[in-house]
């Protein structure tokens, strides 16, 4: 008799990017392909898109009576993963536990010292190949030192069985897109949506020093052919009714030839379809000449992720880019009808009341659509650890969400901080809200502006704490009462 899998998602909320709307976990879909290809039986439970919680979770377990459990972990979600794993272990003690992401890829020898109870193996990096050859030496009783790329605890202290080689063709991936309930995954700001995370290309070139992606693939980059990606989409849309598609990928447009190409089939194919992606400014500078295919491909949706306004904190962060140009990248997205969203990071040690104002006059300058005002967080493999470590006042790894003050800034405290970063968001789209309003020619990208305003307001981590600034301005309010609750209805609709 097979054994099965449940892969569970940690049921972990901050109002971030899911005040956007809702998406299937793409990691689990490509696990379970992998695992059901070895002969395993899969099921997804997707406990954090369903707004189901540790009760639920619980008698999910019992229901489903799995001989393994699995989740994933950022450094915010590692609270919950293990508590996801902790209640498994006390409803069937034989259930066998793994746990994979980020945060264990580089965090195992702490999880597994303090958890090791609950905590039967870490998956240290990709999982598609790792986890079928540990459950399948597990099955047999062999060797599992044999099985590259796992973490586990024995007689007393952490076994590591060293790196794995990355999946050199990603298109020999097998991602399992039927175990997917594609009305649990809406857009909240354009009706009728259903939502896939789709990959093209692995890795990240770009050495950011408070981010994590070019350690996680060994400063790695590998593309998938054009042909199978857009073959992919095309499937998804004519067997689902998928119509909305986040490019999960960190860094798509690294090649143009291959990215251009990406572009042209999919105009060829001509599916009625909305595209969100995120790249980097120079590559939109690169691409001057073909914005005009991005948006003609379906490309609703570009995020650059500026993260500051001067050239001082840009070179902290080791962007290779200026001021001036994340101007211009982001005008060029916004003159091809498509939707800019950027962000900020805010909260250094060296932080003033001063240079948050800097940062929100020069953010205005950027004029991008959406404006996030982001929390520094100190993931603790991130470059800038050490440099941070000193004026970190909040352990809580849940509160590691870009969203709560972690640094403790010498000339002001965390909630000053919190309090400003507040009336960045409330200045910033006051301004943002009339102009969207007025704005003609472009009825989509109007529409979809004024409906993700109203859906962040009713679902990120702003509808809570605007109140301690005051009710969102009157003339704010007639902008978005006309539009419906697009997240609430969404919500109604797939629990019906």
């Amino acid at each position: 008799m097979s054994k099965t899998v449940l892969l569970i998602t940690p049921p972990y909320h901050c109002g971030v990017v899911e005040a956007a709307g809702r998406w299937p976990n793409l990691g689990f879909i490509y696990l379970a392909g992998e695992l059901r290809a070895a002969g395993f039986e899969v099921v997804i439970y997707d406990a954090m898109s369903l707004w189901e919680d540790y009760p639920q979770i619980e008698a999910r377990i019992i229901k489903e009576r799995p001989d393994i459990v699995a989740t994933t972990a950022f450094t915010a979600t590692i609270n919950d993963a293990i508590r996801i794993l902790d209640l498994a272990k006390n409803i069937d003690p034989q259930i066998t536990t793994l746990l994979g992401g980020i945060h264990p890829t580089f965090c195992y020898e702490d999880i597994l010292q303090q958890s090791h109870e609950v905590v039967d193996f870490c998956i240290l990096g990709e999982g598609e190949r790792t986890a079928p050859e540990l459950l399948e030496t597990l099955v047999a009783g062999a060797d599992l030192r044999r099985v590259v790329g796992i973490a586990y605890w024995q007689d007393g202290h952490v076994v590591t069985t060293g790196p794995r080689p990355l999946i050199e063709n990603l298109d020999s991936l097998r991602p399992a897109w039927d175990l997917v309930n594609w009305n649990d995954y809406p857009l909240y700001f354009i009706e009728d949506t259903k939502v896939a995370l789709v990959n093209s290309s692995r890795g990240c070139i770009h050495e950011c020093s408070f981010c994590s992606q070019h350690k996680f693939w060994n400063g790695t980059y590998r593309e998938r052919e054009p042909e199978p990606f857009v073959a992919e989409i095309a499937h998804l849309n004519l067997e689902y009714g998928v119509n909305a598609f986040f490019v999960a990928d960190e860094y798509p447009t690294y090649s143009r030839e291959r990215w251009e190409k990406i572009l042209d089939l999919l105009i060829e194919m001509d599916l009625d379809i909305h595209l969100l992606m995120e790249t980097c400014v120079g590559d939109i500078l690169r691409d001057r000449d073909i914005m005009w295919k991005y948006r003609k491909a379906g490309i609703l949706f570009i995020y650059m992720g500026v993260e500051a306004t001067n050239e001082k904190r840009l070179a902290d962060f080791k962007k290779e880019i200026k001021f001036a140009e994340s101007k211009e990248a982001i005008r060029l997205v916004k003159e091809a009808g498509m939707i800019s969203e950027s962000s900020v990071i805010l909260g250094m040690p060296d932080e003033t009341k001063e240079s948050i104002q800097e940062t929100f006059e020069l953010a205005q300058e950027y004029d991008s659509d959406f404006m996030h005002f982001l929390m520094i967080a100190p993931w603790p493999y991130a470059d800038l650890y050490k440099e941070l470590e000193p004026y970190i006042e909040e352990k809580d790894f849940s509160k590691y969400n870009l969203v709560e003050p972690i640094i403790g800034p010498r000339a002001m405290s965390r909630d000053e901080i919190f309090k400003a970063v507040l009336n960045c968001y409330k200045n910033y789209y006051m301004k943002k809200l009339p102009e969207w309003y007025l704005m003609k020619g472009n009825d989509l990208k109007r529409h979809a502006l004024l409906t993700g305003m109203k859906a962040v307001m009713e679902n990120s981590f702003l509808k809570d704490h605007m109140s301690g600034l005051g009710k969102m301005p009157k003339a704010v309010e007639k902008y978005l009462k006309f539009l419906k609750p697009a997240a609430e209805k969404t919500k109604t609709d797939s629990a019906a």
